[in-house]
């Protein structure tokens, strides 16, 4: 237990080259349990309940999203790859020193917001498993366990949780329990008769529904290189990024969604219990349940672990244990909070999904454009050097979130934010304009600053 008494805590600062050990196999394994979980399962059933797509299309936009979506999420990954930083002080060259406290209070925000639903819906399916036994009112108490158990693996660290945990014993519990309910799925006879018929009539564009699956890898991009920078090779940082979370994230949508159709479950109040009990009621369902249950632990441990780093840019002297510590009691809190609101969860998860995607995706483009534009950034910049303010990368940064928001039609209700009905129409959704307007915006902006640099220091 050595590791939990005195954990490598790196915090803000870069990881020594020595330390850098993760090769592609076991980054590919990290993002592919990344990809794993209950909640990617039910975004991929609100593809059907509230868009009406058939599984076919839903297959298309899952694979053709979640391609998207981990060429983002790898391409986000590299600045940390490279110098040994997390995501956060990897936006100090792009957006300035003090700038990047923007995204990472945002990001701070949204991990709290994960974690706290991962505790909620893990702590929501035991208590569907253990129910019979141990009595309906043990979800609470279930989410305690976790909430102490996902602590104790934000104290070890990204390489005792991937090395020791992921490679050993979860990820291979998940693929033998995840193959198994595919093959339920597959083999039922109402499969074959339900791929291709539209299962609602749906009032959000096909556009959108890629814009979701997108979302999910997208809401990894912003620690992405939390893990990432302990990579041995960028290299080998961007090719297991990309193909672990490419795998895992198609196959998940595609396996929520057809839950839903081949059950039956297409109701308009359907709610993440009833989604349980649909798993749990197909053969071995308990121990399929319970097997994704305990791999997606990760999940919220690297939302727990990544909060911290996250703030850690903001307060390099904050001490990570107790950051760590703080967090998860908080997600204890706000996912007890949200297990008793279950019923209203559809629409709100998709608000939380969109949110995200208006938000991070626009940014990655302007941290794309870049590293185009200046290609290479001093160590310098990373430890505090960069400006206080880009004031560019801002204004573009702002610029693609208005272009997300006006295509994806998302907008702040009485209950959160919520599709309320695109302003501007797109045949591919919000995310790839977003993150082009977003990007060619700064990238102009910065090419034209330094001409003006330029002239000033010229002799007149």
């Amino acid at each position: 237990m050595r590791w939990l008494r005195q954990p490598e805590a790196w915090g803000a600062d870069p990881v020594p080259p020595e330390k850098r050990r993760l090769r592609a196999v076991d980054l590919g394994v990290l993002w592919f349990s990344l990809g794993v979980g209950l909640l990617v399962l039910f975004a991929g059933a609100l593809l059907v309940l509230l868009y009406g797509l058939s599984l076919f299309e839903v297959l298309l936009v899952s694979v053709a999203g979640s391609v998207i979506g981990s060429l983002m999420l790898a391409a986000a990954a590299l600045p940390g790859a490279r110098h040994g930083v997390p995501t956060m002080v990897s936006l100090r060259p792009v957006l300035g020193a003090r700038a990047s406290w923007i995204p990472s209070g945002l990001n701070a925000f949204q991990l709290l917001g994960w974690a706290s639903l991962e505790l909620m819906i893990m702590g929501l399916g035991l208590s569907i498993v253990t129910g019979p036994v141990l009595g309906p009112a043990t979800t609470y108490v279930w989410i305690a366990v976790l909430a102490v158990w996902v602590g104790l693996l934000a104290l070890g660290g990204p390489l005792v949780v991937i090395r020791t945990w992921l490679e050993r014993v979860a990820v291979w519990l998940v693929i033998g329990s995840t193959a198994w309910l595919t093959y339920a799925v597959l083999s039922d006879p109402a499969f074959p008769a339900a791929f291709f018929a539209p299962q609602g009539a749906g009032e959000r564009p096909l556009g959108l529904a890629l814009d979701l699956v997108i979302a999910m890898p997208i809401s990894w991009w912003p620690l992405v290189a939390d893990y990432n920078r302990f990579a041995a090779r960028p290299a080998g940082s961007f090719a297991g990024t990309f193909i672990g979370y490419t795998l895992s994230n198609s196959w998940f949508f595609f396996l929520g969604a057809a839950v839903l159709v081949v059950f039956g479950l297409a109701d308009p109040g359907l709610g993440p219990v009833t989604f349980l009990e649909a798993i749990v009621g197909t053969v071995l369902g308990a121990l399929v349940l319970l097997v994704i249950i305990v791999d997606e632990t990760d999940n919220a441990f690297a939302n727990v672990y990544s909060t911290a780093v996250s703030a850690q840019n903001v307060a390099p002297r904050a001490r990570q244990r107790t950051l760590v510590i703080g967090v998860a009691a908080a997600s204890f809190l706000a996912g007890s909070v949200l297990a008793s609101a279950w019923p209203s969860f559809a629409p709100l998860y998709e608000g939380f999904l969109l949110f995200i995607g208006g938000v991070f995706v626009p940014l990655l483009g302007v941290m794309v454009a870049d590293q185009v534009v200046r290609r290479t950034y001093g160590a310098e910049e990373y430890a505090g050097g960069a400006p206080a303010v880009r004031p560019t990368a801002l204004v573009a940064w702002g610029f693609g979130v208005a272009v997300y928001v006006a295509i994806a039609g998302v907008g702040l209700s009485g209950t959160g934010v919520m599709w309320l009905g695109p302003l501007l129409a797109s045949p591919v959704g919000a995310s790839l304009p977003a993150f082009g307007v977003a990007g060619l915006v700064h990238g102009a902006g910065s090419r034209l600053a330094v001409r003006v640099r330029r002239g000033r220091r010229s002799p007149t």
